[in-house]
């Protein structure tokens, strides 16, 4: 059985928040996780990140944790000192998480975002390079934390390394360790797939985590994302990890301003109704 939860910035204009009170939120809701933000967790104190984790463990909600690297520690940048700053910053969060108890860091986490290709440039194989070089040797701290880093394949309008599974397939056998795996969404498979089934299935074992949402950011339930080949595909697999919804519905802040949200799409909803109604239907899907 899938776990499924929901991304704090949901709830959020900014990326930077309080964590404690969408804990009790996604718990009353019924999920059960909820995703957070790995930087902020990498900046708080030993102390918080311990209140966190007790008040988590206290509503039986798991923690995984997401980011897209900031451009100063992009760890495939031609920058040397950019590239040893992210590889510092992955180690940070790696170390963070694992004093939480382990779990899953993903993103955009093996270069950064948002992310265009240079200007001049045609090329991507010697960022890709560099930027293997880096989660080579990012992924010790992992693997001495019993964390995983999963690295999500997003649309060419967002970053341009990894923008289908098959590219992801090869980063990630390319690094070689077990703790780097693969975090597929349903929104950029949309975008860049030819068909999303076939590339949860290419994933296969390397799949190691999930974000699901619509064509239009909304929750499931609102586009025409094909939820019953994706049940089918994630069944063909075998895979049971998490399953964490990301809608983006207001605009406004920084996160509506870098999820691209010019569009009111919570008009006459209730937020939190709508979180209990997706998460209804994913348990469908993915029965």
């Amino acid at each position: 059985m899938n776990k499924i939860g929901i991304y704090y910035a949901y709830w959020t204009h900014e990326w930077d928040a309080d964590f404690h009170p969408f804990i009790d939120k996604v718990a009353d809701i019924g999920f059960d996780i909820l995703e957070t933000n790995a930087g902020t967790v990498a900046r708080m104190t030993a102390e918080e990140r311990r209140s966190l984790r007790s008040h988590a463990d206290a509503r039986g909600i798991a923690l995984t944790y997401c980011i897209g690297l900031p451009h100063e520690f992009d760890i495939a940048s031609p920058d040397a000192t950019t590239r040893r700053k992210g590889i510092s910053y992955l180690v940070q969060m790696a170390k963070s998480v694992g004093e939480m108890g382990g779990g899953k860091v993903g993103g955009i986490i093996y270069s950064s975002w948002p992310m265009n290709m240079p200007k001049g440039e045609s090329d991507k194989r010697p960022y890709l390079e560099r930027s293997i070089a880096s989660m080579k040797e990012a992924a010790k701290a992992a693997e001495d934390n019993n964390v995983i880093f999963n690295v999500e394949v997003v649309n060419r309008f967002e970053q341009f390394l990894l923008n289908t599974c098959a590219e992801a397939v090869s980063y990630v056998g390319a690094v070689g360790s077990p703790n780097v795996k693969i975090l597929l969404d349903t929104f950029h498979l949309n975008i860049e797939e030819d068909f999303v089934g076939e590339a949860i299935i290419r994933a296969g074992d390397s799949l190691g985590h999930l974000h699901i949402g619509e064509n239009n950011r909304m929750p499931p339930g609102y586009g025409h994302i094909p939820w019953t080949e994706i049940g089918a595909a994630l069944r063909q697999i075998h895979y049971t990890g998490d399953v964490v919804m990301e809608p983006f519905l207001m605009p406004g802040g920084q996160v509506g301003a870098d999820i691209k949200v010019y569009r009111d799409l919570s008009v006459g909803l209730d937020l939190d109704e709508e979180a209990r109604k997706a998460l209804l239907f994913m348990r469908g899907v993915l029965k």
